[in-house]
């Protein structure tokens, strides 16, 4: 028996290897897997099943469907398609185009949300307002008091004859089925997103939706940083919780349409493709903005390309701030690329996570990495910084749900705008400057003298960063 098990064994640890091989990734990765899986066979096939698996063969949506809800969008704004972006954003408009097939689009209208609170009120009477469709997707939904003040209204509007669709990561929402069910009863429809069984039986499990889209009879859409959670609004222990969000009201909403709808169509096997849901919005302003997605399917690391291209391609400053600091490593040289050209590159996280130690450990191990090529790292005591925002030049901005981290680049479901406007960009600008009288900047002299101990937490907390 145990020789029929040895030889099933090593049949497999020899075809997973197969698999590493042929799938043609770094050779740094696929060396370490096999190496695992060699020195421990049963734990490394265990660990490479849930955490090592790629889908990068895999597709949300077939791409005829894909190009059906685009030309659905081409056709409603045939004059909106900015084709004349100018300076050094150009380029960044036709790699986002080539990589995602985003579409830039003028005369939109955006308002920015730094305050949770703000958001959800802004949110909750534009819900009010819906009379054909709301489209809800969020990577946390949680069932408290904002969350049920929300529920009741797309519950409300449900049974007013409005379709509601609300789509969650499931296993970031595992444990709220209760919370869901109430949301069915009252007549919306509800779809996880990548549903598994069991949260840790799934070589899905590693693999999230983190995106955070609603979209409101088409005419009005929400984005960013902010899930539904009470603490977002009241706070955490650390103090409150500084996030960064956006509406918009324009053409740019149905760019976000077709990636609800896309995401809709893989966990529904529905394709949603009827016009009404892309009607023809005007707007009060006339900012220029690209709707971004990107996930483990695809072929390009759509946000991760936008944001090195912002990086590489600033000339006087580029202004970050996200949540965690676990970059690829062309994102770190990117970084180090542009401070040591003598750009103005600086980058605040959170000292302290709100999710455990490890992240904030592993963002940390990559600071003195940073530093010593004259970026200018700054930590934020205000709260906690949950932000994922770019700024460069009074240029270009990008606000998403796109952490700095390995995990957004290539494990999440994410979506970003990338916006194209010198007057949004200047108020983004002093919204960073406005956060850094509640930061820590550190050197690189005062960060090599903190405690050994503390690096070496770090490091090891960096050696488990692509499985946070």
């Amino acid at each position: 028996m145990r020789t029929i098990f040895e030889i099933l064994l090593l049949l497999t640890v020899i075809s997973v290897g197969g698999i590493l091989i042929t799938e043609n990734r770094h050779p740094v990765k696929t060396f370490c897997w096999i190496l695992i899986i060699c020195i421990l066979p049963v734990f490394g096939l265990v660990l490479w099943f849930f955490f090592g698996t790629s889908k990068r063969n895999k597709r949300l949506i077939d791409e005829k469907q894909l190009q059906v809800l685009k030309s659905i969008v081409v056709r409603t704004y045939p004059d909106r398609i900015e084709e004349n972006i100018q300076g050094n954003s150009a380029d960044l408009s036709k790699l986002l185009w080539m990589t995602g097939r985003s579409i830039p689009l003028k005369g939109n209208s955006l308002k920015v949300y730094t305050v949770c609170q703000e958001m959800y009120d802004d949110l909750v009477r534009d819900l009010k307002t819906a009379t054909d469709h709301i489209h809800f997707e969020f990577f946390k939904f949680e069932d408290d008091q904002i969350g049920r003040r929300i529920g009741e209204i797309l519950i409300a509007k449900a049974r007013a004859g409005v379709q509601v669709r609300v789509q969650y990561d499931h296993v970031a929402n595992y444990f709220r089925g209760k919370f869901y069910n109430w949301l069915k009863e009252g007549g919306v429809e509800v779809e996880p997103f990548l549903k598994v069984s069991l949260p840790f039986l799934s070589s899905d499990t590693n693999y999230r939706n983190h995106r955070k889209i609603v979209i409101i009879d088409g005419r009005i859409g929400y984005a960013g940083g902010m899930n539904i959670a009470q603490r977002y609004a009241t706070g955490i222990k650390r103090g409150n919780w500084r996030d960064t969000h956006f509406r918009v009201v324009g053409p740019a909403v149905s760019e976000m349409q077709v990636v609800f709808l896309t995401d809709w169509c893989f966990s529904r096997k529905e394709l949603l493709d009827d016009q009404r849901f892309f009607p023809r919005v005007e707007s009060d302003d006339n900012v220029t903005m690209q709707i971004a997605s990107s996930g483990p399917m695809d072929q390009w690391n759509v946000t991760m390309q936008g944001m090195m291209r912002i990086i590489t391609r600033a000339k006087s400053y580029v202004y970050i701030q996200s949540p965690y600091l676990i970059p690829t490593e062309p994102v770190m040289s990117a970084l180090r690329d542009t401070a040591l050209a003598g750009v103005d590159v600086r980058l605040m996280i959170p000292y302290h996570g709100d999710r455990g130690v490890i992240p904030a450990l592993a963002s940390r191990s990559y600071v003195a990495q940073a530093l010593e090529a004259g970026v200018k790292v700054y930590f934020y005591n205000g709260g906690y910084l949950h932000a994922k925002t770019i700024v460069s030049d009074d240029e270009i901005v990008t606000i998403g749900s796109t952490n700095l981290d390995v995990r957004s680049f290539e494990q999440d479901f994410e979506i970003n705008a990338f916006i194209y406007d010198s007057n949004l960009a200047v108020q983004m600008k002093e919204i960073f400057l406005r956060d850094q009288d509640d930061c820590s900047w550190v050197t690189a002299e005062q960060w090599a003298y903190r405690p050994k101990l503390e690096k070496v937490k770090e490091s090891v907390a960096r050696l488990f960063s692509p499985l946070l």
